[in-house]
């Protein structure tokens, strides 16, 4: 975004007549210069002289009515027919793809949708669908009026909130093809944007199964039964004869819709209409049936025998034996209870004992079945559909009714199994934010079309919930497949003026909605491969030429298919729930998170949304998530959560200026401030390194096994940050700074290294190093320990410079306060890849400093590289110490700290030993003497040892600053800082006056000189590295 601007007064220009594209980035520059004759109109503004303009083309094409909604230059009816004649309910991808398919049509711009169009009636479309017309009636009569509208409350209120959450994201910008998945993945980022698109993906396609599954079941049992394929030779085999027959039917319905979205999806929007016309069609015949029954009920009678309701697929006559010629003759019912049809015939026990009754199956709005359709009446598999309050007798013995001609329930149901099956129901709220493209004004349009069409679709379903149970019978409603009334649609009976109108209507609405399921989710699955986020995806981002998503395509039907072999329309219902849910529930985080970040970004012209109410919804999208099916929930939470930690480990890095980036800055600025509070406890210590690297002329990293090192030090635990100094002006070298960050971050990613990357551009290398020690890290996330490898050119005469940074280096990090390791041949150190099969890290302990020494080796070995090697602790005792005892004492004290490691005494002469070393190692000695001889609390020797730290402290940084006054006035010639047992043995016996003097110096700058080295018993060299705490 440019900071400043300029208005220039145009004058005198004639307008440049329009000339076709020819070159892009021709055009693009000739708009980003801003030069005469850009192409660019003339705008009437107060900054522009537009005196010269025609006035009188000022309002040429212009519609000056008053709401122009539904205006274009056609008057208002021949303008709503051409728009409902120009009808579709694809998303925009689709309308491009239709459009370069055809390539004889003239290029003519399609007319912008309003609200109406455009938005309500998708979203009326996609909402009322199959478990309407299927199985509505079925969860009124199970769970009664009551809890159906608790289920139909709930599930609306959470599209509801969701929808406005949905609206507020919407209206933030332009959301292109990729609906959910577009809102999602730009406002939480990639990771989240991707899993919730996947699963939103999957929904989709197993609601395409779902559609199907529902159009073979109108199919083969309310329009042609005799068409199944299987046939059940008893009642018993009825369900699973059903279920091969779905699964026959459902793959060659997918095989064929796949042809035809393949061929072209034109003609999947050639038919948009009529599939919108048959929706709203059969809601127009529900309510009218409602209406006629309150004065005229229709005719469907239904047999009882007892309080059972009885199949009336087998018989025509409701009774035991009818009189004909005066003659008493059985009927056909009565031979499927007995074993004749004489009247002295063995029957069924409650045959016997109960009559025959017929009862009006719909009595009508008017008949008060509404007091008695309130309440559940839940069963479990196989039970007999049975009216309440009705006279029975039951006999004495259980009897069998296997194949006795009974109205059965096919499945066990409870509340939240309902729930699962109803939820989706509800979905298809995101279709008119899918084509925010197509609209005239999507700011306006996507809040106001989808929240008006899901308060219709909701005042639809809890209004049908009422009705159905004020006007038909509740054994009726539970009757799935509408056994009792002749095998007809129940909802179908209810319906004016025929039941066929609902049936076919709803065929229609079914084989429609499947059809778009296999046209819409293609096409999603397409704009997440194209982003570029999950790798093994790319493949599917292809297609034709046109850009129709072939390899998608054929995946969805793959994935369809799977619904399809489920061959339940009950069983697939949950499993898209999950995913539908899953989706809302990352709608509505997506919102409250953007929301309470408050980022300047955050402007949807959509004001009526809340935090609490994204919260809220959020929360309800979860519990019906475990409502539903709480194995599904996890499952789906399962797929989604490896969906997230791939795309996090393995795919393209995006930056969208997510909400979970912003939400981490919060985070990271609330714990910094958290920490900045006060030092860390001595239990929460572990090495905050700054790994100091040089560069060479070509910003390549001198010695990249410093961070190797780092890595198998850190293991991807604490602070590290990795910095560097180049020497110059940074207005001459920023160019040379953007690179070797490059370079170091490269590397970084190479090692495994975690942490951050600075660079330090100054005029002297040893200020640049001081500016690093001083303010690398931020408020309490700031480095404790340095490392840097062992100057090389330190022994040339020639180039003082190199040993005198290094000293320089060491007596800043003492003045910080901070650990220093030094590693040496640090270019023979072990790569991450490398693993030892034995050896030994070894530790010079001189200072008895509290373990810090030992914990050093300890994090080193808990990398794979360092697992197997062993801990050596070496110590100095003078020649007149217990030497056992006090390997006794250190090897309880590495028992204390629960360490492993093998204890080594070696003894020199007192004046070998630096005095300051010695007099600090006693006093720590005698300090720990004294406190166990006062037989002091716990809490009581913490402080003490706390009180004389601060005091030793103190009076350590005025020594320091003595000893920086007195170096500062000698250079020594020649620096030794080598210091093995080797090297012990060949000097102790040579006179100490012959040393040079700056040895002990610099080992007098620096209180605590302690060395460690890394023996590879693979290889003849030692690797040794000075760790300086």
């Amino acid at each position: 975004m440019p900071t400043s601007f300029t208005v220039v007064p145009v004058e005198g220009q004639e307008p440049q007549p329009s000339r076709p594209l020819e070159d892009p980035n021709q055009q693009l520059a000739e708009c980003s210069s801003g030069e005469p004759g850009d192409g660019i109109p003339k705008e009437s503004s107060p900054f522009i002289n537009s005196a010269e303009m025609d006035r009188g083309n000022i309002y040429e094409g212009k519609n000056m009515a008053l709401f122009e909604e539904e205006m274009d230059s056609n008057p208002m009816v021949s303008s709503l027919l051409n728009k409902l004649a120009n009808y579709t309910n694809l998303t925009q991808g689709v309308v491009e793809h239709e459009a370069d398919e055809d390539s004889k049509r003239k290029e003519i711009k399609a007319p912008r949708m309003g609200t109406f169009i455009g938005v309500y009636l998708p979203c009326l479309q996609n909402i009322l669908g199959v478990i309407l017309f299927l199985r509505l009636t079925w969860i009124v009569g199970t769970s009664g009026v009551l809890e159906s509208f608790i289920i139909v409350f709930m599930c609306c209120a959470c599209t509801m909130l969701t929808a406005i959450s949905m609206s507020a994201i919407a209206t933030n910008g332009v959301v292109p093809a990729g609906g959910s998945y577009y809102m999602i993945s730009r406002s939480l980022g990639p990771e989240f944007g991707g899993a919730v698109g996947l699963c939103f993906y999957l929904g989709t396609t197993f609601a395409g199964a779902m559609y199907i599954l529902g159009t073979i079941e109108i199919l083969l049992t309310y329009i042609s039964p005799s068409a199944a394929i299987f046939k059940a030779e008893d009642a018993d085999g009825e369900t699973e004869a059903m279920l091969n027959n779905m699964r026959v039917y459902g793959t060659c319905i997918v095989a064929l819709m796949a042809i035809v979205v393949f061929v072209g999806v034109k003609y999947v929007n050639k038919l948009a209409l009529v599939f919108l016309s048959c929706v709203i069609l059969s809601i127009f015949a529900i309510y009218a049936g409602v209406i006629k029954t309150a004065f005229d009920p229709p005719d469907f009678p239904i047999c009882l025998l007892g309080n059972r309701t009885l199949s009336r697929r087998n018989f025509d006559i409701c009774a035991k034996f009818i009189e004909v010629n005066n003659e008493t003759v059985t009927t056909k019912l009565w031979s499927l209870f007995c074993d004749s049809r004489s009247l002295n015939a063995t029957c069924d026990e409650y045959f016997n004992l109960n009559n025959v009754t017929e009862i009006q199956g719909i009595p009508g709005i008017a008949s008060g079945v509404l007091i008695d359709n309130l309440w559940s009446a839940y069963t479990d598999k196989g039970s007999i559909i049975e009216k309440k309050g009705h006279p029975s007798v039951t006999g004495t013995e259980e009897i069998k009714v296997g194949g006795l001609p009974y109205v059965f329930t096919d499945i066990m149901t409870y509340f939240t199994m309902l729930v699962g099956i109803y939820f989706p129901s509800v979905t298809g709220i995101m279709a008119g934010s899918n084509r925010s493209g197509d609209l005239r004004d999507a700011q306006k349009s996507i809040p106001t079309g989808t929240i008006l069409a899901i308060s219709t679709t909701s005042f639809i379903y809890l209004s049908c919930i009422v009705l159905f149970g004020a006007c038909i019978e509740g054994v009726i409603l539970r009757d799935k497949f509408g056994e009792a009334v002749n095998g007809n649609l129940v909802i179908g009976t209810l319906a004016w003026p025929s039941p066929w109108v609902i049936v076919i209507g709803s065929f229609f609405s079914t084989c429609g909605a499947g059809l778009q399921s296999l046209t819409g989710a293609p096409r999603l699955l397409q704009a997440i491969a194209r982003d570029g986020i999950i790798p093994f995806l790319q493949v599917f981002g292809h297609g034709k030429a046109n850009g129709e998503p072939t390899w998608a395509l054929l995946l969805t039907a793959c994935i369809c298919e799977i619904g399809i072999l489920i061959a339940s329309l009950d069983s697939v219902a949950p499993i898209l729930s999950m995913f539908f849910l899953m989706c809302y529930m990352f709608v509505n985080l997506a919102c409250a998170v953007q929301t309470l970040l408050c980022t300047p970004n955050w402007r949807p012209r959509f004001k009526y949304y809340h935090w609490a109410l994204s919260f809220l919804g959020m929360s309800l999208c979860f519990a019906l998530m475990f409502i539903c099916s709480w194995y599904y929930a996890l499952i789906a939470m399962l797929i989604a959560g490896c969906i997230y930690k791939y795309i996090e480990y393995r795919g393209a890095e995006k930056e969208w200026g997510d909400g979970i980036r912003g939400l981490s800055l919060n985070a990271a600025r609330y714990a910094l401030l958290r920490v900045e509070h006060g030092p860390p406890h001595t239990k929460n210590w572990r090495p905050q390194v700054l790994v100091l690297l040089n560069l060479d002329s070509e910003q390549v990293v001198k010695h990249p096994r410093l961070l190797s090192f780092t890595s198998q030090l850190k293991a991807g635990k604490g602070l590290t940050i990795v910095g560097s100094v180049l020497q110059g002006i940074y207005l001459d070298k920023y160019i040379e700074a953007q690179k070797a960050e490059e370079n170091i971050k490269s590397l970084m990613g190479v090692e495994k290294t975690k942490g951050f990357c600075q660079i330090v551009v100054s005029p002297s290398f040893r200020d640049g190093m001081s500016h690093l020690i001083q303010s690398a890290g931020l408020g309490g996330m700031t480095h404790n320990t340095v490392l840097m490898a062992w100057p090389q050119s330190w022994k040339q005469t020639d180039n003082p410079f190199s040993w005198k940074n290094f000293v320089d280096t060491v007596r800043e990090t003492t003045a910080a306060q901070q650990a220093l390791l030094v590693a040496k041949n640090i270019d023979l150190f072990p790569t991450n890849q490398e693993r030892f099969s034995e050896g030994n890290v070894d530790v010079w302990w001189i200072v008895h400093d509290g373990g810090m020494l030992m914990l050093l080796p300890f994090l080193l070995r808990q990398h794979k590289v360092w697992r197997k090697c062993k801990m050596r602790i070496f110590t100095v005792a003078q020649m007149d110490d217990n030497s056992i005892q006090m390997k006794k004492d250190l090897q309880m004290f590495l028992y204390h700290l629960r360490l492993n490691a093998e204890v080594e005494v070696v003894e020199m002469f007192e004046n070998d030993i630096s005095a300051f070393t010695y007099e600090k190692t006693l006093m720590m000695e005698q300090r720990s003497q004294m406190l166990k001889q006062m037989q002091l609390s716990k809490n009581e020797r913490e402080r003490e040892a706390q009180l004389i730290h601060d005091r030793n402290t103190a009076s350590h940084s005025a020594a320091v600053v003595k000893c920086d006054a007195a170096a500062a006035a000698a250079t020594p010639e020649k620096v030794q800082m080598t210091w093995t047992k080797e090297k012990f043995i060949a000097e102790k016996h040579k006179n100490r006056e012959t040393n040079i003097t700056g040895f002990k110096d610099i080992f007098n700058m620096k209180p605590h000189g302690v060395f460690g080295s890394f023996d590879r018993r693979s290889e003849q060299s030692s690797l040794s590295a000075r760790w300086w705490t």
